[in-house]
């Protein structure tokens, strides 16, 4: 599996695969076919932005906006490429 040139891919949410706020938890949960997955920390904002309609480098470009002191640039490309590898994302 080869990963995507992030200035051209725009990650989507794999079919069945929704976000949901989750009030037991506390958190947002990906919700998938016998499986949960809890969002921590900073993973929701970056879920929300794979939309479809953004390139990898603009999602994070629009995080270091929102959060300048963040360590975006380290952080987003590794989660987002687990994402796609766990099928969580296309």
């Amino acid at each position: 599996m080869t990963t995507p040139d992030p200035d051209h891919w725009c990650p989507r949410p794999a079919p069945a695969v929704l976000m949901r706020h989750d009030r037991a938890r506390g958190n947002h949960v990906l919700l998938m076919p016998e499986r949960v997955v809890v969002l921590t920390g900073s993973a929701r904002h970056v879920v929300e932005l794979c939309d479809g309609t953004r390139t990898l480098a603009r999602i994070s470009e629009e995080l270091r906006a929102r959060f300048p002191d963040a360590p975006v640039d380290a952080e987003v490309g590794p989660f987002v490429e687990r994402m796609r590898k766990e099928g969580w994302i296309r």
